[in-house]
Order: structure tokens, then C-alpha cells, then sequence
């Protein structure tokens, strides 16, 4: 851009700063969606940590450039409204996908998490892992089982030896009686 307008410069240093800070960026076209609907998905995406904003994908594409996402301007053609994750980004595409079966007009195009340029059904994939705390729960359960295994081992062994030895001396005293 030769000498541009102090607007767009502004437009794309916000652009670059929110990929920068974002920890994944999905990317949907919402050609044909009313300003209610979209409204209504910012209101969906919110709790779940996502921010979904529409920018002109000239200005969107500098600011990829600019934060080092070159994949992402591939991303950005047609109507693109560009969600911003900090938080949770399988809650957020999960949200994203849920929207997009209810309303047909909003598709997935892609995104970026980590630096890695995914696909739109690398985000449906994502979609469909379970939130950050069931996974959690679930790393926390595969490392307490085999804790909770060896503890059982270990009590075993004391009551087991107890067990033998009220035997042993049941036995004894049935015989010296």
C-alpha cells in the first residue's frame, strides 16, 4: 500500500495485535447472514472465549502478513468474518459448528492454531474433542489408576499376612482344645 489512510493503518495494527494474541483464529464466510444473526452468534461465541468480527480482507491480509500467518490470507476470500480465540478453541469451534448446522449461511473455511494453518474439517475435528476440563479430567484419571493400583497391591500384603495368621492361630487353638 503506497501512503495509506491513517484508518486502514489502524485497522490492520488492530487486525495484527488480536492474531498475536489470539491462541487459534478460525475463519468463516457468512455471505447471505442478517446483522441479527450475526449479532446473535458474537452472543453464542462470547462465553466460550471466542470474539468474531468482520474486517475487509485487504486490510485482514496485511495484518496476517504483518503477525507472520501467511496461510491465513488464503483463508480470507469472499465474506470472511475472522473469530479470535483466547480460551478454550474446541469449546469455540464447537460453537462455530453448532451455528453452522443451524444456519446453513455461515461456513467454515479454516483457521490457524498454533501457527499451523488447519482445514475446515480439521476444525470440525476439532469440534468434536471434548472441553478442556473433561480432558483434564480424563489425563487425571489415567495418571491416578495405576497410583490407586499399586495402593491396593500394598495393602494387600499386610492383610493378606494378617488374614493367614488369625488362621494359623484358629487352627492352633482348635487343635490344643
Amino acid at each position: 500500500m503506497d501512503n495509506p489512510r491513517q484508518e486502514k493503518v489502524a485497522v490492520v495494527e488492530e487486525v495484527t495485535a488480536k492474531l498475536n494474541e489470539a491462541s487459534a483464529v478460525i475463519v468463516t464466510e457468512y455471505r447471505g447472514m442478517s446483522v441479527g444473526q450475526l449479532a446473535a452468534l458474537r452472543r453464542q461465541l462470547r462465553p466460550a472465549g471466542g470474539e468474531y468480527k468482520v474486517y475487509k480482507n485487504t486490510l485482514a491480509r496485511f495484518a496476517a502478513e504483518n503477525a507472520g500467518l501467511p496461510g491465513l490470507a488464503e483463508l480470507l476470500v469472499g465474506p470472511s468474518g475472522i473469530t479470535f480465540i483466547n480460551g478454550d478453541a474446541a469449546a469455540v469451534a464447537k460453537a462455530l459448528r453448532d451455528a453452522s448446522k443451524a444456519n446453513p449461511l455461515l461456513v467454515l473455511k479454516g483457521g490457524v492454531i498454533g501457527g499451523k494453518v488447519i482445514s475446515a474439517k480439521d476444525v470440525e475435528a476439532l469440534a468434536d474433542l471434548p472441553s478442556r476440563e473433561v480432558l483434564l479430567a480424563q489425563f487425571a484419571g489415567a495418571l491416578q489408576a495405576p497410583m490407586v493400583k499399586m495402593a491396593g497391591l500394598l495393602q494387600a500384603m499386610p492383610r493378606n499376612f494378617a488374614y493367614g495368621l488369625k488362621a494359623l492361630i484358629d487352627q492352633k487353638s482348635e487343635s490344643a482344645a
